[in-house]
C-alpha cells in the first residue's frame, strides 16, 4: 500500500538510511577510483563491489550513476560501466586547457581571496608539508573539496561559470592521475613549494603574478606527465 508520498513501504527513517548507504557508496567508491585501486578503464562488477564495501547492489547502482554524471564513469554497451579512461593526448589535451583556466582563476582569487582566506592556505601547506607521505617522499595526497589547495583557490576566484567549468568535469578527470603522478620521486617536494611560490602571489594581490605562480606550477606537472608517459612507454 502507497503512503501520500507515493513511495511503497518506505517510511522517512528508511529512505534516510537508503540515502545514507547510497552516498556511503559513493564516497567509498570515488577514493577507491582516486587512490588508483580500481584503475583507468576497468569494469565497475557491482556484486563485486557490493560485497566489498558490505552494502546491497540498489545503493551501488545510485553511487555508479552519480560518478557516471560526474564524467568519471562510463557506460559502454554490452560490457556495463567502467572507470573512464584518457589517451595521452586526451590528458596532455586537458592539461593544456586547465593551465589556461587556472591561471585565470588563481589571477581572479588574488583580488578576491580574505584574510581568512589566505592564512587558510597557508595553514593546509603547513599540514600538507607534515604528512608522512610527504616526509618520507612518497606523494603529495591531498583531500577533495575543502581540503583541496587548487579548490580553495578556485572557490574564491568570483567566476561561477569558471568554477562550473573547471569543477565539474576537468578536476575529476584530472583526479583519476593525480595520485599516481603526485608519486614520481622528488615531485611532492617540488609541488609544495610551488604551492607556496603561488599563496606568495596571492598574498601580494598582484594578478600577474598570481597568473604566473599557478601557471609555472601546472607546467610542471605537465612535465611530470610527460616523464611518467615517457616511463610508460619504455617498460611496455
Amino acid at each position: 500500500m502507497c503512503g501520500g508520498n507515493g513511495v511503497s513501504g518506505l517510511d522517512g527513517s528508511e529512505r534516510l538510511v537508503a540515502q545514507n548507504l547510497s552516498s556511503l557508496a559513493l564516497v567509498q567508491l570515488e577514493k577507491a577510483i582516486m587512490e588508483g585501486e580500481i584503475s583507468p578503464g576497468e569494469r565497475l562488477s557491482e556484486s563485486g563491489l557490493a560485497r566489498r564495501f558490505g552494502i546491497s547492489r540498489g545503493p551501488l547502482r545510485e553511487a555508479i550513476g552519480q560518478l557516471e554524471g560526474r564524467k568519471l564513469v562510463t557506460r559502454v554497451s554490452n560490457q556495463g560501466a567502467r572507470v573512464v579512461s584518457l589517451s595521452n593526448e586526451d590528458l596532455l589535451d586537458l592539461l593544456q586547457v586547465r593551465e589556461g583556466l587556472e591561471g585565470m582563476a588563481c589571477s581572479l582569487a588574488s583580488q578576491n581571496m580574505t584574510e581568512a582566506d589566505l592564512t587558510r592556505l597557508e595553514d593546509m601547506l603547513a599540514l600538507h608539508g607534515k604528512t608522512d607521505a610527504m616526509q618520507t617522499g612518497r606523494g603529495y595526497f591531498q583531500e577533495s573539496g575543502d581540503g583541496d589547495f587548487h579548490q580553495v583557490i578556485l572557490e574564491a576566484c568570483g567566476n561561477a561559470r569558471l568554477i562550473g567549468i573547471l569543477s565539474n568535469e576537468l578536476y575529476s578527470l584530472l583526479r583519476l592521475y593525480r595520485h599516481r603522478l603526485s608519486m614520481r620521486p622528488g615531485r611532492p617536494a617540488e609541488a609544495l613549494e610551488e604551492h607556496k611560490h603561488i599563496v606568495a602571489a596571492l598574498r601580494i594581490r598582484d594578478p600577474d603574478a598570481a597568473d604566473a605562480a599557478m601557471r609555472a606550477h601546472l607546467r610542471s606537472s605537465r612535465s611530470a606527465v610527460e616523464a611518467w608517459m615517457a616511463a610508460e612507454e619504455q617498460s611496455s
